[in-house]
């Protein structure tokens, strides 16, 4: 946590944000290379609705985001107030009292493309082994020479570790340590009686929901409770708690929560102290190479990961757009006890 307050000095966050700025800027012409290749990426781009129930709050994000407007952002120069806001979203209440438009802004089905995108490598001849945790590798030298599953082996020229918030377990097992937190995330949907139209980011309190499915999904929290998977009934409740004053009361009380909601989950986002991911060769190997810690960008930037990570890979020389991205930054890196 000290690593990552010292990260958030202001000079340290506008040279992240350019990096990962730049990094995403193709990655929606990356999505439409994957529709062309056969992958329903379910992507659209209804753009996201910021409403906020203080307008010095809108200000004060809208002022954020034109800080960063040669990065893409299609923001306009004020908020809407009064009527031009249920204009803009009809389904918000009266309790709102500024929105604005992030023109472009794209949703899709996570569940729906990473199936989507299994299916089209496994018609390509891609093998897919499922629930079988690594256990580590065989090693020549500095060469990784196969992975080591629970009751198998698996050959290999090259090994790539995208293990989410796994990682640093895994990479454990190639001598190394890293500072990877698990940044939990909550989320359920729910069936409204009068759903929003676009994405929606609830300014001020931090929480979003997206049409999913044919239903509404509700998102929020960054919860530092280890690497794990236990869910805190009390985070559902205070997301679905949050979101009623842009949503109304479209439930009386917590308890009534459990007949309203489906698929609450909670998952952990790949967290490295400043914020960036890793992505790059693992030191003292030959041809390990690994990609993590994305945190709440790994969706964004997971074409533009897969992309110039396989180009290392393949050619051996490391991307020009890889460089903010390698071990060197990472405080806390060091070789892990055997």
């Amino acid at each position: 946590m000290w690593h990552f307050w010292r990260s958030c000095a202001r000079p340290r966050f506008e040279r992240s944000y350019a990096a990962v700025a730049e990094f995403a800027a193709p990655s929606f012409e990356q999505f439409d290379e994957l529709s062309a290749a056969g992958v329903a990426t379910t992507l659209t781009r209804p753009g996201l609705v910021h409403a906020f129930l203080s307008q010095d709050e809108a200000e004060r994000t809208l002022a954020g985001q034109r800080r960063h407007i040669e990065s893409g952002y299609d923001v306009p120069a004020t908020p809407l107030i009064g009527p031009a806001v249920q204009a803009l979203e009809p389904t918000l209440t009266s309790q709102d009292a500024a929105a604005y438009l992030v023109a472009g802004e794209g949703v899709l089905n996570p569940g729906a493309f990473c199936a989507s995108l299994a299916k089209t490598l496994i018609e390509q001849g891609v093998r897919v082994i499922e629930h079988s945790p690594v256990v580590g590798f065989r090693l020549r030298g500095s060469e990784v020479t196969a992975v080591r599953l629970v009751d198998a082996e698996v050959a290999c020229s090259e090994v790539v570790v995208t293990a989410g918030t796994w990682s640093a377990d895994v990479l454990a097992r190639l001598g190394l340590a890293v500072p990877l937190q698990a940044g939990k995330g909550y989320s359920f949907s729910s069936s409204l009686p009068n759903p929003p139209r676009r994405p929606m980011y609830y300014g001020d309190k931090h929480i979003v929901s997206s049409p999913i499915g044919g239903q509404t999904r509700f998102a929020g929290t960054m919860e530092f409770s280890g690497n794990n998977r236990h869910l805190e009934w009390r985070r559902i409740v205070s997301i679905a708690e949050a979101s009623k004053p842009y949503r109304g009361d479209w439930f009386d009380r917590a308890d009534d929560l459990i007949g309203r909601i489906s698929d609450p989950w909670v998952g952990g986002r790949p967290m490295l102290p400043d914020g960036l991911p890793v992505l790059d060769r693992v030191p003292s190997t030959s041809n390990a190479f690994v990609s993590t810690g994305h945190g709440m960008l790994g969706i964004t930037l997971a074409p533009a990961s897969g992309k110039a990570l396989a180009s290392y890979v393949a050619t051996g020389s490391r991307p020009a757009e890889l460089m903010p991205f390698g071990f060197g930054r990472i405080p806390g890196v060091r070789a892990a006890h055997p």
